[in-house]
């Protein structure tokens, strides 16, 4: 009897130390500055994979929502800091300008650091004070400089969860996981307004949505560290020809073929750990040099004019619903809905055919990957067809004073083909520079977002000096000549990676 008591009791320590350890090697994964990664991320059990997604689509929504959710209290803002409609602007364009120069910084930080989780938690902190400061704000200036900083705030993940997704799924898999963030990134614009019709009807008014994306950060801070584990993968350490994953498998792998390596080079990782490596200085700007590149450079710029062409007609939107619809804000803000419908249908479309489409281009050549199989036959239907038409059919819709749900769906219909355009252009460039996602996506979303701010700020006098219809011309005219520029990719992709040496 006594050796059973025994026992037990040495079973009860063993499990009790192992749970201590357990959650000792958790809270250091937690607070650490780079924590060790031991295992390939790439071999995590599919849920683990699901909830590390499920952490970045959290994260990228907030810059979308933020930046739109107070856009039905603009009217409010002038009136209450006797400002002009210009300065109200800006609060709006800022934000995007500066949603485009955030992440070359995070993700210089992030790529020389070789640390995915810091950055991104970090700038969730600067994300939620931000915006409680913005709430006591007494000026349209200091609202205008709280902005920015919300800005940069939400900005990290835009490049750096593009690194993390290259991380933890192999290229056969990216473009399911890369349609699943981007529905997140697209969503936040959308039903940003609905939320913030609602909120500024409150006694606090405009800062109602300031204390709501407060309290959304303080969420969003709590659930990542809890769930968000550093994902770095060293590429050179861990492509040994690896198990190429089925993309219909949950928690097991397939052993009919293998992953190409990334790495640079084809040593090994014992090998490589015997060469002296001279440190290198961080450079914030390093990633924009990448868009030097015409393979990178030119699906950029396609991404680009398909999200500005986005922000452009949102902005269009509370102008032309109210003016010629008579629509109050609440209203206008449930209008995005038709949008938010295309996104979802962008982003089934878009998973059920990249990855598909890669693998079988694979299976044709013999197992030889091309990096130019990512940008997939229904991008073509989607850029040359839905996008344009879509904006057409909203600006003469809204030019004639015709049915505004015809708007609505045409609003739909250049959300559907964006989200697909958006979704190839993205795991393109992060399949064509392996080692380097998170900068090469934060040059990409340079660029989107710059693109965002211009179109936003010209888009309203472009209205008043030609209308609604000429305007929706000009941006469906840019997004054919943007789908022009990506069949060069596709016919000449290969060869312009070759002349720029990868």
């Amino acid at each position: 009897m006594s050796r059973r008591n025994s026992n037990t009791t040495v079973d009860n320590n063993v499990s009790t130390k192992v749970a201590s350890s357990g959650l000792k090697a958790f809270i250091l994964s937690r607070i650490l500055f780079a924590p060790p990664v031991e295992n390939d991320p790439r071999l995590l059990r599919a849920r683990k994979k699901s909830t590390i997604l499920l952490c970045l689509a959290i994260l990228v929504s907030t810059g979308g929502l933020s930046s739109t959710i107070y856009f039905p209290a603009l009217p409010q803002i002038e009136t209450d800091f006797n400002s002009t409609p210009i300065l109200a602007t800006l609060t709006a364009a800022m934000f995007i300008l500066f949603m485009g120069i955030a992440p070359i910084f995070w993700a210089a930080f992030s790529d020389h650091y070789k640390i995915r989780r810091l950055p991104n938690m970090l700038s969730m902190v600067v994300f939620t004070f931000s915006s409680l400061g913005a709430v006591f704000v007494t000026n349209i200036g200091g609202l205008i400089a709280l902005r920015c900083i919300q800005s940069i705030g939400s900005s990290c993940v835009q490049a750096v969860g593009a690194g993390v997704i290259a991380d933890i799924y192999p290229l056969e898999q990216r473009g399911a996981a890369f349609g699943k963030f981007f529905l997140a990134l697209f969503i936040g614009p959308l039903l940003g307004p609905i939320l913030g019709g609602f909120l500024v009807m409150s006694d606090a008014s405009w800062k109602a949505t300031f204390w709501f994306t407060f309290a959304y950060g303080i969420a969003i801070i709590i659930f990542c560290f809890i769930f968000l584990d550093e994902t770095y993968r060293d590429n050179a350490k861990f492509d040994l020809q690896l198990p190429m994953q089925n993309t219909r498998e949950s928690d097991t792998l397939s052993t009919t073929g293998t992953v190409l390596s990334e790495s640079p080079s084809p040593k090994s990782a014992e090998v490589l750990e015997n060469v002296p490596v001279k440190p290198k200085r961080i450079n914030p700007i390093a990633p924009l040099f990448l868009l030097r590149h015409p393979f990178i450079f030119m699906p950029s710029f396609c991404g680009a004019v398909a999200f500005g062409g986005m922000f452009a007609v949102e902005t269009m939107i509370p102008i032309v619903y109210t003016e010629n619809y008579g629509f109050p804000a609440w209203k206008t803000g449930l209008s995005y809905l038709g949008a938010g419908v295309g996104n979802v249908l962008g982003t089934v479309m878009s998973s059920y055919i990249s990855d598909r489409a890669v693998l079988r281009a694979r299976e044709k050549r013999g197992g030889r990957e091309v990096v130019e199989d990512r940008l997939t036959p229904n991008l073509w239907i989607a850029g040359f067809l839905f996008m344009p038409l879509g904006l057409l059919l909203f600006g003469w819709m809204a030019e004639r004073n015709m049915s505004v749900w015809a708007c609505i769906i045409g609003f739909g219909c250049q959300s559907f083909g964006m989200n697909q355009i958006m979704s190839a252009t993205a795991a393109y460039i992060v399949d064509a520079l392996p080692g380097q996602g998170a900068s090469a996506s934060a040059a990409a979303n340079m660029m989107r977002m710059v693109m965002a701010c211009i179109l936003t700020i010209i888009v309203s006098p472009m209205m008043d000096s030609i209308g609604t219809g000429w305007t929706t011309v000009f941006l469906a005219g840019l997004s054919w000549f943007s789908m022009i520029i990506l069949v060069i990719v596709v016919i000449y992709g290969e060869r312009l990676r070759k002349w720029s040496g990868f």
